[in-house]
């Protein structure tokens, strides 16, 4: 086990960290220059990083994008692995096996299934596919994460959700997540639910802060594509200024040239 590992695997087995998420090897430096222990990357925000929506990106693409995330920093890099590229349980571990060996400490496996009927995966499916991920890694160390996107895909059901988050726990997931849950009470079920067991929440909007977090006993905290999406902001208020109005305003309050170039 590398020590990479390790020190990742020691961040989830006490207290509560955050984990932000770069879309490409210039933001992961300038994360890791900021002191976070930890990075983990965005689907969402490498996908708009080349052009294409969220979910549009090939295995090869994201086992590309892994070595170059997490050989761009010295910090601990989970992957967002999204539902694993496949299907089947078999296809998922073949993939997990390919993701496991790109130099992340951590990677994750989702259940949506980008089906607006369907948007789950039926539940036993889903847990196998944790399984077969979880068997995948062997002893390599690299932490599993199981994730429930019920929230995120219209199916807002917290008893569904914490069974299907427990069922990953007991098939393998050393810490589990549900994106889009914002209640503190729902959070806190999740927490207690799944303990001892760590548990991950995304925080991308202005409805809580680190310390209200680790009072429930939250172990990770990440922002998905928020990061990105802040820097799109930016880039976007700007070029449309040029664009409609020939004025440059918002360019000339950019960060100075000299110092983010020196930040490199």
């Amino acid at each position: 086990m590398s020590t990479t590992i390790e020190r990742f695997r020691e961040l989830h087995a006490a207290g509560c960290f955050v984990i932000p998420n770069p879309w490409d090897a210039g933001s992961a430096r300038l994360l890791e220059g900021l002191g976070f222990p930890a990075l983990a990357t965005t689907s969402s925000g490498y996908a708009w990083s080349t052009g294409r929506r969220d979910n549009q990106i090939t295995v090869d693409d994201a086992l590309e994008h892994f070595r170059t995330i997490s050989g761009a920093v010295s910090v601990p890099v989970n992957g967002d692995f999204e539902g694993g590229f496949a299907v089947e349980p078999e296809r998922v571990a073949a993939n997990v096996a390919r993701a496991a060996v790109t130099g992340l400490a951590g990677l994750s496996i989702e259940d949506s299934t980008g089906n607006a009927e369907e948007p789950l995966f039926e539940f036993s499916l889903a847990v196998a596919r944790v399984r077969a991920a979880r068997e995948a890694i062997g002893d390599t160390g690299v932490l599993l994460t199981g994730r429930c996107e019920a929230y995120l895909v219209g199916r807002p059901d917290l008893d569904e959700t914490i069974r299907r988050l427990t069922a990953y726990a007991e098939a393998g997931a050393e810490c589990l997540y549900a994106p889009g849950l914002r209640k503190l009470d729902d959070i806190r079920a999740v927490v207690e639910a799944v303990a001892p067991k760590p548990v991950n929440v995304l925080v991308s909007a202005d409805f809580t802060n680190v310390a209200e977090m680790a009072s429930l006993g939250v172990r990770r905290i990440s922002v998905g594509g928020a990061l990105a999406r802040a820097a799109w902001k930016g880039f976007l208020d700007a070029a449309t200024e040029i664009a409609e109005q020939g004025t440059f305003t918002a360019v000339a309050r950019a960060i100075p040239f000299a110092e983010i170039n020196g930040k490199f």
